[in-house]
């Protein structure tokens, strides 16, 4: 094998480590932001106040600009089930029979006895439950201020634990109102709230169906 042929079969099996490394989101983006400049105030310096590194005296902590953190209380508790019961049924019957036939030429027909009967039957049964239960807390970022004022928050944690990661990710708009005096705000106060919590790692690639099989599964008709 020749090294240009080397080099680029390095660089595909990189490309395929990376993306396997770091699995796809679908949270608001960027997930982190840095703060943006703001036009500077008449310095008003104190023993113990310092304006270039702290807020109005009188302000509280909660977030409100773009690059300050907000904690997210993730508590997700839903349950789901549908169940449906369908049953039908017909039945029907018909006797007919010829006993004589009188000033018609030929007997054919005379003696004839037809009976005929039919059922049909219909049942159907469904039944469907989901369980979702999430709790947890992580801090994020606010990246955009809306022209009503309302946040839009994302952020990510990384935990590593020995050959594996787990990546744990939420963003979502929140209403400063429903900000709490100790800047935290729970998950089902957010609109448009997308959480996730996914890992990589070989126990998790053990745990994924292969993207051949995955194929024939769905491309076979039986």
């Amino acid at each position: 094998m020749t090294k240009p042929l080397l080099a680029a079969f390095a660089t595909l099996l990189a490309l395929l480590g990376g993306c396997a490394s770091v699995p796809p989101t679908n949270v608001h983006q960027p997930m982190t932001i840095r703060p943006q400049p703001r036009a500077d105030l008449a310095s008003n310096n104190g023993g113990i106040f310092q304006q270039s590194a702290s807020r109005p005296l009188f302000e509280d902590r909660r977030a409100r600009f773009v690059g300050d953190t907000i904690i997210v209380n993730i508590v997700e508790n839903t349950q789901a089930s549908i169940k449906g019961n369908t049953s039908a049924e017909k039945t029907g019957a018909i006797n007919a029979s010829v006993t004589g036939l009188t000033g018609v030429p030929g007997k054919t027909f005379q003696g004839l006895n037809a009976q005929a009967s039919s059922s049909n039957t219909f049942s159907g049964k469904g039944e469907s439950g989901s369980s979702n239960v999430f709790t947890g807390t992580m801090t994020a970022t606010v990246i955009e201020v809306l022209p009503n004022g309302n946040l839009l928050v994302s952020g990510e944690k990384q935990v590593a634990i020995g050959q594996g990661q787990e990546f744990i990710r939420v963003s979502g708009v929140v209403n400063p109102y429903q900000v709490t005096a100790a800047n935290t705000v729970n998950s089902s106060q957010m609109a448009d709230a997308r959480i996730e919590y996914k890992s990589s790692g070989f126990i998790n690639e053990a745990q994924v169906m292969g993207w051949l099989a995955r194929f024939f599964l769905s491309f076979l008709p039986f």
